[in-house]
Protein backbone atom coordinates (compact mmCIF):
# COMPACT_ATOMS: atom_id res chain seq x y z
CA UNK A 1 0.00 0.00 0.00
CA UNK A 2 2.96 2.32 1.16
CA UNK A 3 4.70 2.28 -2.35
CA UNK A 4 1.31 2.12 -4.66
CA UNK A 5 0.84 5.63 -2.74
CA UNK A 6 4.05 7.12 -3.09
CA UNK A 7 3.96 5.83 -6.75
CA UNK A 8 0.68 8.03 -6.69
CA UNK A 9 1.94 10.73 -5.29
CA UNK A 10 5.09 10.88 -8.19
CA UNK A 11 2.39 10.73 -11.14
CA UNK A 12 -0.04 13.04 -9.47
CA UNK A 13 3.50 16.03 -9.34
CA UNK A 14 5.43 15.41 -12.06
CA UNK A 15 3.32 16.93 -14.97
CA UNK A 16 3.41 20.40 -12.72
CA UNK A 17 6.61 20.34 -11.50
CA UNK A 18 8.11 20.12 -15.32
CA UNK A 19 6.89 23.91 -15.94
CA UNK A 20 7.73 25.43 -12.62
CA UNK A 21 9.81 28.25 -12.37
CA UNK A 22 13.94 27.48 -12.90
CA UNK A 23 15.53 25.04 -10.12
CA UNK A 24 19.08 24.37 -9.91
CA UNK A 25 20.39 21.17 -11.07
CA UNK A 26 21.96 19.13 -8.50
CA UNK A 27 25.52 16.79 -8.24
CA UNK A 28 26.10 14.82 -5.63
CA UNK A 29 29.67 13.55 -5.94
CA UNK A 30 30.76 10.74 -3.33
CA UNK A 31 33.96 9.58 -3.05
CA UNK A 32 34.09 6.01 -1.37
CA UNK A 33 36.55 5.78 1.49
CA UNK A 34 38.12 9.04 1.32
CA UNK A 35 40.10 10.96 4.21
CA UNK A 36 39.25 14.67 4.99
CA UNK A 37 43.42 14.97 4.96
CA UNK A 38 43.44 13.42 1.40
CA UNK A 39 42.93 17.21 -0.23
CA UNK A 40 44.90 20.13 -0.45
CA UNK A 41 42.38 21.80 0.61
CA UNK A 42 42.29 19.92 4.31
CA UNK A 43 46.32 20.22 4.48
CA UNK A 44 47.22 17.35 2.39
CA UNK A 45 50.61 18.42 0.81
CA UNK A 46 51.70 15.14 -0.99
CA UNK A 47 48.60 14.43 -2.91
CA UNK A 48 47.62 16.51 -6.01
CA UNK A 49 44.09 17.63 -5.99
CA UNK A 50 43.96 20.93 -7.77
CA UNK A 51 40.50 20.69 -9.17
CA UNK A 52 38.96 19.87 -5.79
CA UNK A 53 40.94 22.71 -4.30
CA UNK A 54 39.71 25.16 -6.51
CA UNK A 55 36.61 24.00 -6.09
CA UNK A 56 36.58 25.08 -2.25
CA UNK A 57 38.03 28.24 -3.09
CA UNK A 58 34.80 28.51 -5.24
CA UNK A 59 32.74 27.17 -2.31
CA UNK A 60 32.12 26.39 0.90
CA UNK A 61 34.24 23.90 2.96
CA UNK A 62 33.03 22.54 5.69
CA UNK A 63 34.76 21.08 8.82
CA UNK A 64 32.22 19.30 10.33
CA UNK A 65 30.33 17.58 7.90
CA UNK A 66 28.90 13.92 8.87
CA UNK A 67 28.43 11.37 6.97
CA UNK A 68 25.16 8.98 7.46
CA UNK A 69 27.54 6.29 10.03
CA UNK A 70 30.95 5.11 9.03
CA UNK A 71 30.55 2.25 7.00
CA UNK A 72 28.82 2.27 3.01
CA UNK A 73 25.79 0.88 2.66
CA UNK A 74 23.99 2.32 5.40
CA UNK A 75 25.85 5.75 4.95
CA UNK A 76 24.73 5.72 1.75
CA UNK A 77 21.01 4.90 2.32
CA UNK A 78 20.90 7.80 5.25
CA UNK A 79 21.90 10.33 1.99
CA UNK A 80 19.06 8.41 -0.38
CA UNK A 81 16.45 8.48 2.63
CA UNK A 82 17.10 11.57 4.44
CA UNK A 83 16.60 9.21 7.90
CA UNK A 84 19.99 8.87 10.67
CA UNK A 85 20.77 5.03 11.37
CA UNK A 86 17.99 4.75 14.48
CA UNK A 87 15.20 5.14 11.57
CA UNK A 88 17.44 4.12 8.40
CA UNK A 89 15.82 0.62 7.35
CA UNK A 90 19.56 0.01 6.00
CA UNK A 91 21.96 -0.03 9.01
CA UNK A 92 25.08 -2.48 8.19
CA UNK A 93 26.80 -3.87 5.62
CA UNK A 94 24.63 -6.97 4.53
CA UNK A 95 25.73 -8.96 1.28
CA UNK A 96 23.54 -11.13 -1.10
CA UNK A 97 23.76 -13.42 -3.20
CA UNK A 98 25.04 -14.00 -6.09
CA UNK A 99 25.27 -10.19 -6.01
CA UNK A 100 24.22 -7.34 -4.51
CA UNK A 101 23.14 -6.01 -1.07
CA UNK A 102 20.36 -5.99 1.17
CA UNK A 103 17.62 -3.67 -0.64
CA UNK A 104 15.91 -1.06 0.56
CA UNK A 105 12.37 -2.37 1.18
CA UNK A 106 9.70 -1.77 -0.52
CA UNK A 107 7.92 1.98 -0.05
CA UNK A 108 11.09 3.43 1.12
CA UNK A 109 10.96 6.93 -0.08
CA UNK A 110 14.47 8.32 -1.69
CA UNK A 111 15.52 11.81 -2.80
CA UNK A 112 15.49 10.95 -6.42
CA UNK A 113 12.04 9.85 -5.88
CA UNK A 114 11.40 13.53 -4.36
CA UNK A 115 13.86 15.31 -7.21
CA UNK A 116 11.43 12.89 -10.05
CA UNK A 117 8.33 14.03 -8.78
CA UNK A 118 9.46 18.28 -9.44
CA UNK A 119 10.10 17.37 -12.95
CA UNK A 120 14.01 16.67 -12.39
CA UNK A 121 15.90 13.94 -15.26
CA UNK A 122 17.74 11.78 -12.58
CA UNK A 123 20.80 9.34 -12.84
CA UNK A 124 23.05 7.23 -10.51
CA UNK A 125 26.46 6.36 -11.89
CA UNK A 126 29.48 4.77 -9.97
CA UNK A 127 28.25 2.32 -7.38
CA UNK A 128 25.20 1.57 -5.71
CA UNK A 129 24.46 -0.87 -3.38
CA UNK A 130 21.28 -0.64 -1.84
CA UNK A 131 20.10 -3.62 -3.70
CA UNK A 132 20.43 -5.82 -7.05
CA UNK A 133 18.09 -4.62 -10.15
CA UNK A 134 14.51 -6.69 -10.10
CA UNK A 135 14.67 -6.18 -5.65
CA UNK A 136 12.81 -3.30 -3.90
CA UNK A 137 16.20 -1.61 -3.79
CA UNK A 138 16.82 -1.46 -7.68
CA UNK A 139 17.96 2.05 -8.26
CA UNK A 140 15.86 2.07 -11.33
CA UNK A 141 12.69 1.16 -8.55
CA UNK A 142 13.65 4.16 -6.33
CA UNK A 143 13.57 6.77 -8.39
CA UNK A 144 16.62 7.19 -10.86
CA UNK A 145 15.59 7.20 -14.86
CA UNK A 146 19.09 6.13 -15.40
CA UNK A 147 22.00 3.65 -13.92
CA UNK A 148 25.62 3.09 -15.18
CA UNK A 149 28.16 1.68 -12.78
CA UNK A 150 28.40 -1.34 -10.21
CA UNK A 151 25.32 -2.34 -8.34
CA UNK A 152 27.55 -4.77 -6.37
CA UNK A 153 29.75 -3.13 -3.64
CA UNK A 154 31.80 -6.32 -3.50
CA UNK A 155 31.89 -6.29 -7.07
CA UNK A 156 33.21 -2.69 -6.86
CA UNK A 157 36.54 -3.79 -4.91
CA UNK A 158 37.73 -4.42 -8.69
CA UNK A 159 38.67 -1.43 -10.52
CA UNK A 160 39.11 -3.94 -13.41
CA UNK A 161 35.85 -5.80 -12.96
CA UNK A 162 34.16 -8.43 -15.66
CA UNK A 163 31.55 -6.30 -15.96
CA UNK A 164 29.04 -3.54 -15.47
CA UNK A 165 25.64 -2.69 -15.51
CA UNK A 166 23.99 -0.27 -17.99
CA UNK A 167 20.86 0.42 -16.50
CA UNK A 168 19.95 -3.21 -15.30
CA UNK A 169 21.60 -4.66 -18.74
CA UNK A 170 24.95 -6.30 -17.86
CA UNK A 171 27.90 -4.91 -19.97
CA UNK A 172 30.75 -7.75 -20.19
CA UNK A 173 34.03 -5.58 -19.95
CA UNK A 174 36.34 -8.36 -22.29
CA UNK A 175 40.05 -8.57 -20.99
CA UNK A 176 39.45 -8.15 -17.30
CA UNK A 177 39.10 -10.98 -15.30
CA UNK A 178 38.07 -9.15 -11.69
CA UNK A 179 41.29 -10.09 -10.19
CA UNK A 180 43.88 -7.60 -11.06
CA UNK A 181 45.14 -5.10 -13.81
CA UNK A 182 43.09 -5.50 -16.91
CA UNK A 183 42.66 -3.98 -20.23
CA UNK A 184 39.79 -1.92 -19.41
CA UNK A 185 39.92 0.53 -15.85
CA UNK A 186 36.17 0.87 -15.11
CA UNK A 187 36.32 4.57 -14.12
CA UNK A 188 37.33 5.65 -17.34
CA UNK A 189 33.80 4.11 -19.04
CA UNK A 190 31.62 5.43 -15.76
CA UNK A 191 32.85 8.58 -16.01
CA UNK A 192 32.16 8.71 -19.51
CA UNK A 193 28.77 7.94 -19.48
CA UNK A 194 28.43 10.55 -16.26
CA UNK A 195 29.22 13.12 -19.25
CA UNK A 196 27.35 11.81 -21.89
CA UNK A 197 23.93 11.68 -19.29
CA UNK A 198 24.77 15.77 -17.99
CA UNK A 199 24.76 16.80 -21.77
CA UNK A 200 21.56 14.80 -22.41
CA UNK A 201 19.79 16.20 -19.67
CA UNK A 202 21.03 19.60 -19.12
CA UNK A 203 17.85 21.14 -20.90
CA UNK A 204 15.93 20.54 -17.43
CA UNK A 205 16.58 20.04 -14.05
CA UNK A 206 18.70 17.60 -13.51
CA UNK A 207 19.30 15.18 -10.38
CA UNK A 208 23.12 13.34 -10.39
CA UNK A 209 24.09 10.92 -7.51
CA UNK A 210 27.69 10.13 -8.54
CA UNK A 211 28.75 7.18 -6.56
CA UNK A 212 32.51 7.27 -7.36
CA UNK A 213 34.46 3.92 -6.17
CA UNK A 214 37.67 5.91 -5.80
CA UNK A 215 40.20 5.53 -3.14
CA UNK A 216 38.68 2.36 -1.70
CA UNK A 217 40.65 -0.49 -1.70
CA UNK A 218 41.78 -2.41 -3.44
CA UNK A 219 44.02 -0.11 -5.26
CA UNK A 220 44.60 -0.36 -8.54
CA UNK A 221 44.94 1.63 -11.37
CA UNK A 222 46.08 1.95 -14.90
CA UNK A 223 48.78 4.90 -14.97
CA UNK A 224 50.78 5.88 -11.73
CA UNK A 225 50.42 9.38 -13.13
CA UNK A 226 51.62 11.62 -11.81
CA UNK A 227 54.28 9.77 -9.04
CA UNK A 228 56.06 7.66 -10.98
CA UNK A 229 59.21 8.94 -9.48
CA UNK A 230 58.20 9.36 -5.80
CA UNK A 231 60.24 7.11 -3.03
CA UNK A 232 57.26 5.55 -1.92
CA UNK A 233 55.86 2.54 -2.11
CA UNK A 234 53.86 1.35 -5.28
CA UNK A 235 50.55 0.66 -3.07
CA UNK A 236 51.61 4.44 -1.93
CA UNK A 237 52.07 5.80 -5.35
CA UNK A 238 48.71 3.86 -6.09
CA UNK A 239 46.39 5.55 -3.92
CA UNK A 240 47.63 9.08 -4.39
CA UNK A 241 47.18 8.38 -8.29
CA UNK A 242 43.76 7.00 -7.83
CA UNK A 243 43.00 10.48 -5.56
CA UNK A 244 44.24 12.27 -8.11
CA UNK A 245 42.21 10.54 -10.44
CA UNK A 246 39.17 11.30 -8.64
CA UNK A 247 40.27 15.17 -8.32
CA UNK A 248 40.42 14.96 -12.07
CA UNK A 249 36.89 13.68 -12.90
CA UNK A 250 35.41 15.85 -10.32
CA UNK A 251 37.56 18.95 -12.74
CA UNK A 252 35.65 17.24 -15.96
CA UNK A 253 32.05 17.60 -14.45
CA UNK A 254 32.40 20.96 -13.42
CA UNK A 255 33.96 22.04 -16.64
CA UNK A 256 31.52 20.78 -18.68
CA UNK A 257 28.66 22.15 -16.43
CA UNK A 258 30.70 25.73 -17.51
CA UNK A 259 30.67 24.38 -21.19
CA UNK A 260 27.17 24.13 -21.16
CA UNK A 261 26.06 27.30 -19.77
CA UNK A 262 24.55 25.59 -16.68
CA UNK A 263 27.23 26.37 -13.99
CA UNK A 264 25.47 28.98 -12.34
CA UNK A 265 22.53 27.04 -12.40
CA UNK A 266 24.27 24.06 -10.85
CA UNK A 267 24.66 23.17 -6.84
CA UNK A 268 27.69 20.03 -6.75
CA UNK A 269 28.16 18.97 -3.30
CA UNK A 270 31.31 16.93 -3.28
CA UNK A 271 31.99 14.36 -0.41
CA UNK A 272 32.96 11.04 1.11
CA UNK A 273 31.22 8.16 2.77
CA UNK A 274 32.84 7.75 5.70
CA UNK A 275 36.21 8.57 7.17
CA UNK A 276 39.50 7.30 6.65
CA UNK A 277 39.41 3.18 6.43
CA UNK A 278 43.23 3.10 7.90
CA UNK A 279 44.57 2.32 11.05
CA UNK A 280 47.31 4.95 12.07
CA UNK A 281 50.06 2.10 12.03
CA UNK A 282 49.52 1.64 7.81
CA UNK A 283 51.54 3.05 5.41
CA UNK A 284 49.23 5.29 3.57
CA UNK A 285 47.88 6.72 6.91
CA UNK A 286 52.04 7.19 7.97
CA UNK A 287 52.44 9.37 4.56
CA UNK A 288 49.20 11.06 4.37
CA UNK A 289 48.21 11.97 7.41
CA UNK A 290 44.56 10.53 7.45
CA UNK A 291 43.42 11.73 10.40
CA UNK A 292 44.01 14.60 10.23
CA UNK A 293 47.61 14.91 11.55
CA UNK A 294 46.38 13.05 14.43
CA UNK A 295 43.64 15.35 15.34
CA UNK A 296 40.75 12.99 15.04
CA UNK A 297 40.38 9.56 16.64
CA UNK A 298 38.80 7.26 14.97
CA UNK A 299 38.60 5.72 11.60
CA UNK A 300 36.18 3.59 9.64
CA UNK A 301 33.88 1.26 11.48
CA UNK A 302 34.02 3.67 14.72
CA UNK A 303 31.76 6.28 15.36
CA UNK A 304 34.36 8.21 16.68
CA UNK A 305 34.93 11.66 14.91
CA UNK A 306 37.83 10.24 12.34
CA UNK A 307 35.02 7.43 11.37
CA UNK A 308 32.17 9.95 11.11
CA UNK A 309 33.57 13.17 9.54
CA UNK A 310 34.09 13.48 5.92
CA UNK A 311 35.69 16.17 3.24
CA UNK A 312 32.79 17.81 1.82
CA UNK A 313 32.51 20.69 -0.22
CA UNK A 314 29.55 22.81 -2.11
CA UNK A 315 30.15 24.88 -5.43
CA UNK A 316 26.94 26.69 -6.63
CA UNK A 317 28.27 30.03 -8.33
CA UNK A 318 26.47 33.01 -7.13
CA UNK A 319 24.76 31.50 -4.03
CA UNK A 320 27.12 29.57 -1.71
CA UNK A 321 29.95 31.98 -1.12
CA UNK A 322 33.21 31.75 -2.36
CA UNK A 323 36.28 30.80 -0.46
CA UNK A 324 34.06 30.47 2.99
CA UNK A 325 35.04 27.65 5.39
CA UNK A 326 32.09 26.69 7.65
CA UNK A 327 32.91 25.10 10.34
CA UNK A 328 28.64 24.41 11.05
CA UNK A 329 27.83 20.63 11.67
CA UNK A 330 25.40 18.97 9.01
CA UNK A 331 24.91 15.26 8.41
CA UNK A 332 23.63 13.19 5.25
CA UNK A 333 20.58 12.59 6.02
CA UNK A 334 19.66 16.95 6.09
CA UNK A 335 20.83 16.07 1.89
CA UNK A 336 16.82 14.96 1.00
CA UNK A 337 15.23 18.06 2.79
CA UNK A 338 17.73 20.20 1.42
CA UNK A 339 17.51 18.65 -2.06
CA UNK A 340 13.54 19.14 -1.54
CA UNK A 341 13.47 22.54 -1.07
CA UNK A 342 15.98 23.89 -3.51
CA UNK A 343 13.55 21.82 -6.14
CA UNK A 344 10.55 23.34 -4.66
CA UNK A 345 9.07 19.56 -4.24
CA UNK A 346 6.28 18.59 -1.50
CA UNK A 347 7.33 15.76 0.18
CA UNK A 348 4.60 12.81 0.90
CA UNK A 349 2.77 14.11 4.49
CA UNK A 350 3.43 11.22 6.21
CA UNK A 351 7.24 11.47 5.65
CA UNK A 352 8.86 12.58 8.62
CA UNK A 353 12.69 12.98 7.42
CA UNK A 354 14.90 13.32 10.31
CA UNK A 355 17.51 15.82 8.68
CA UNK A 356 16.59 19.39 7.81
CA UNK A 357 17.45 21.67 4.87
CA UNK A 358 20.23 23.75 5.24
CA UNK A 359 19.34 25.67 2.12
CA UNK A 360 20.06 28.61 4.49
CA UNK A 361 23.45 27.48 5.18
CA UNK A 362 24.37 26.97 1.88
CA UNK A 363 23.27 30.74 1.06
CA UNK A 364 25.78 32.02 4.02
CA UNK A 365 23.49 32.03 6.25
CA UNK A 366 23.43 29.93 10.13
CA UNK A 367 23.00 26.56 10.40
CA UNK A 368 19.41 25.41 11.39
CA UNK A 369 18.93 24.66 14.90
CA UNK A 370 18.00 20.92 16.12
CA UNK A 371 18.06 18.59 19.17
CA UNK A 372 21.01 16.50 18.27
CA UNK A 373 22.84 14.29 15.55
CA UNK A 374 22.68 10.51 15.71
CA UNK A 375 24.67 7.47 14.31
CA UNK A 376 23.81 3.72 14.93
CA UNK A 377 26.28 0.81 13.52
CA UNK A 378 25.55 -2.94 12.90
CA UNK A 379 28.27 -4.90 11.88
CA UNK A 380 28.14 -8.84 12.51
CA UNK A 381 31.63 -8.96 13.88
CA UNK A 382 30.81 -6.64 16.39
CA UNK A 383 28.86 -5.19 19.20
CA UNK A 384 25.89 -2.27 18.27
CA UNK A 385 27.49 1.17 17.86
CA UNK A 386 25.49 4.14 19.11
CA UNK A 387 26.31 7.85 18.95
CA UNK A 388 24.97 11.41 19.33
CA UNK A 389 26.27 14.81 18.95
CA UNK A 390 24.17 17.25 21.21
CA UNK A 391 25.53 21.25 20.54
CA UNK A 392 29.01 20.57 21.31
CA UNK A 393 28.57 17.27 23.78
CA UNK A 394 29.68 13.89 21.41
CA UNK A 395 28.49 10.89 23.33
CA UNK A 396 29.57 7.12 22.23
CA UNK A 397 28.79 4.02 23.57
CA UNK A 398 30.82 0.82 22.10
CA UNK A 399 27.86 -1.70 22.89
CA UNK A 400 24.61 -1.46 24.70
CA UNK A 401 25.90 -2.84 27.76
CA UNK A 402 29.42 -0.65 27.38
CA UNK A 403 29.73 2.93 29.79
CA UNK A 404 28.63 5.76 27.67
CA UNK A 405 31.98 8.00 26.61
CA UNK A 406 31.78 11.39 26.64
CA UNK A 407 33.63 14.58 24.88
CA UNK A 408 33.54 18.07 24.25
CA UNK A 409 34.37 18.39 21.01
CA UNK A 410 35.05 22.47 21.31
CA UNK A 411 37.83 21.94 23.43
CA UNK A 412 38.54 18.10 22.51
CA UNK A 413 37.79 17.61 19.04
CA UNK A 414 40.10 14.22 19.04
CA UNK A 415 37.87 12.49 21.82
CA UNK A 416 40.79 12.06 24.19
CA UNK A 417 39.49 13.66 27.55
CA UNK A 418 36.35 11.43 28.85
CA UNK A 419 33.82 13.66 30.75
CA UNK A 420 31.72 11.25 31.52
CA UNK A 421 32.11 10.91 35.26
CA UNK A 422 32.38 14.68 35.81
CA UNK A 423 29.22 15.39 33.68
CA UNK A 424 26.88 13.18 34.49
CA UNK A 425 23.96 14.82 33.79
CA UNK A 426 25.19 15.01 30.04
CA UNK A 427 25.51 11.23 30.24
CA UNK A 428 21.84 10.80 30.64
CA UNK A 429 20.87 12.91 28.69
CA UNK A 430 23.08 10.90 25.93
CA UNK A 431 20.89 7.95 27.24
CA UNK A 432 17.62 9.53 26.41
CA UNK A 433 18.52 10.00 22.46
CA UNK A 434 20.01 7.22 22.50
CA UNK A 435 16.93 5.72 23.73
CA UNK A 436 14.43 7.92 21.69
CA UNK A 437 16.51 7.83 18.26
CA UNK A 438 16.39 4.39 17.96
CA UNK A 439 13.64 2.08 16.72
CA UNK A 440 13.61 -0.94 16.68
CA UNK A 441 14.12 -3.40 13.89
CA UNK A 442 14.17 -6.93 13.83
CA UNK A 443 17.16 -7.11 11.32
CA UNK A 444 18.40 -3.91 13.66
CA UNK A 445 18.94 -5.66 17.45
CA UNK A 446 21.06 -3.82 19.49
CA UNK A 447 23.79 -6.64 20.45
CA UNK A 448 26.67 -7.17 22.63
CA UNK A 449 29.12 -8.97 20.57
CA UNK A 450 32.68 -8.80 20.72
CA UNK A 451 34.78 -6.99 18.09
CA UNK A 452 36.75 -9.43 15.67
CA UNK A 453 40.25 -10.01 16.59
CA UNK A 454 40.74 -9.72 13.25
CA UNK A 455 39.41 -7.53 10.52
CA UNK A 456 37.62 -8.90 7.14
CA UNK A 457 38.38 -7.06 3.63
CA UNK A 458 36.74 -3.75 3.62
CA UNK A 459 33.67 -2.04 1.91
Amino acid sequence: MKLRLIGAWIAGLVAAAVAAAPRPNIVFILADDLAMADLGCYGQTKIRTPRLDRMAAEGMRFTQAYCGTSVCAPSRASLMTGLHCGHCPIRANREGEPEGQMPLPPGTLSVAQVLKSAGYATACAGKWGMGMFGTSGDPLKVGFDHFYGYNCQRHAHSYFPTHLYDDDRRVELPGNDGQGVGRTYAQDLIVADVLRWIRSAAGRPFFLFFAVTLPHGRYEIDDLWPYRDEPWTDRQKTYAAMVTRLDTDVGRVLDLLKELNVDERTLVIFSADNGSALPPADELHQLFGHSMGGRLRGIKRSLYEGGLRNPTIARWPGVVPAGRVCDEPWAFWDFLPTAAELADATLPEEFRPDGVSIVPLLRGGPAPAREYFYWELHERSGPSLQAARFGTWKAVRNGPSAPVELYDLALDPGEVRDLSAERPERVRRALEIFQEAHRPDPNWPLVDRPPPRKRGTAR
